[in-house]
């Protein structure tokens, strides 16, 4: 499902029109990029959790030639689900 197709099922779940659930929607992407730019956790009741995790610095390998890469320490949003699939 993209951004379109789920802007159409919420439509059509609330009873409200596209132009104000892409505009809810998207209010709430920026508010949940900034959010996790200052590194706050994200629960969303009945879905999961959104979190920032750190990687540290690790020297990898290139597969064509062997030889040893540093990989840089970073930062990457970690989800973890609540819904449990059968």
């Amino acid at each position: 499902m993209n951004k379109t197709q789920l802007v159409e099922a919420i439509a059509l779940d609330t009873n409200q029109s596209k132009v104000e659930v892409r505009k809810t929607l998207d209010a709430l992407i920026r508010v949940m990029n900034q959010a996790l730019r200052e590194e706050d956790r994200i629960t969303l009741s009945g879905l999961g959790s959104f979190a920032v995790q750190h990687q540290a610095e690790r020297m990898g390998r290139n597969p064509r030639t062997g030889a040893p890469v540093p990989i840089p320490a970073h930062r990457s949003i970690k989800f973890r689900s609540l819904i449990e699939l059968d």
